[in-house]
């Protein structure tokens, strides 16, 4: 995709498609790719007015929770709405905005469309847009997720426990990609995006239950069709003698190498009674610090040879 697509090219290329109709201003400002923007967000999505899109879909859904407060709470809505500076915003299901919207998208230069298509259909089109392959892809066994805004990818052994590992993750407000077979594709020089095969979208399989629909039990923000991947999660069985051999300050940290990037990978063992849930966000908070520069193991040998020498 070129580096000055923007909201009036997206239109002329997907207007017959998705039978799209335009209102309002804008049309000029350039479409973010998830991995050039600053916070990795996808560049189109559910309306969302605390990580807010590029271009915002508002579905029945949506259009409920912007009406919800009656006049008053809807126009507090339009204010965070439009001071993000979407650059544009879809209305699906043959919606249609109230005069407000129309007003404040005309004032911010935000350029309003229309399709009688549904909002998951207009979503999951529009992403395959903006996460077209680079080169080669590599399909891996596993879940991937995204954890705290970033990309995970849960591996292990069959039966290990990552389905269930996920549905927990899932339950605390997280959101799946892909179970049992994610397909990786570079999407930069060093960076690598996932997504979801289109047969298995949605769909987990948890052993006892079999096969769940996550977007019909969660809703749609439990489903995210792709991320860029930025951490891998390997789960493994460890016996008393791995456990106790393991090196205790240091973890189980290391690199794997997809398509020639290398991407950081934690090993963690899976155990009766571990919080595997707890252990996974850890390990991404974790993740972020070390990516800012902060090591704890080294801030606490720090602190204890500080302790010696005052000693």
């Amino acid at each position: 995709m070129p580096s000055n697509y923007t909201i009036r090219d997206l239109f002329d290329e997907f207007a017959s498609e998705l039978e799209l109709s335009w209102d309002g201003e804008g049309g000029e400002g350039n479409i973010l790719l998830d991995s050039e923007s600053p916070d990795g967000q996808q560049p189109v999505g559910p309306l969302n007015l605390i990580r807010p899109n590029q271009i915002q879909v508002v579905g029945p859904p949506e259009q409920q929770h912007l009406l919800y407060g009656g006049d008053t709470g809807y126009l507090e809505s339009l204010k965070t709405l439009f001071d993000s500076s979407p650059l544009a915003l879809i209305f699906t299901d043959g919606l249609q905005p109230k005069p407000a919207c129309l007003e404040s998208a005309k004032n911010s230069h935000t350029a309003l469309m229309f399709t009688p298509k549904g909002d998951n259909h207009v979503i999951h089109r529009l992403l395959e847009k903006f996460s077209l392959p680079v080169g080669e892809t590599l399909l891996l066994h596993g879940v991937y997720m995204e954890v705290l805004g970033k990309g995970v990818l849960l591996s292990g052994d069959p039966a290990i426990g990552k389905s269930e590992l996920a549905l927990a993750l899932i339950s605390r407000g997280h959101r799946l990609v892909a179970d049992d077979a994610t397909e990786f594709y570079k999407t930069g020089t060093n960076t690598l995006s996932g997504r979801c095969p289109k047969v298995l979208q949605d769909f987990l399989e948890v052993r006892g239950l079999g096969l769940i629909n996550v977007r019909a039990i969660f809703g749609n923000s439990a489903i995210k069709p792709n991320k860029q991947l930025h951490l891998i999660i390997d789960l493994l069985h460890f016996d008393d003698e791995k456990l106790e051999n393991m090196d205790r300050l240091e973890g189980c940290h290391s690199h794997r190498t997809l398509l020639g990037v290398d991407v950081p990978q934690t090993s963690l063992p899976v155990a009766a009674g571990r919080n595997l849930a707890i252990l996974v966000e850890t390990a991404v908070r974790q993740h972020l610090l070390k990516m800012d520069g902060y090591n704890a193991t080294q801030d606490f040998i720090e602190r204890q040879q500080n302790y010696i020498d005052q000693e």
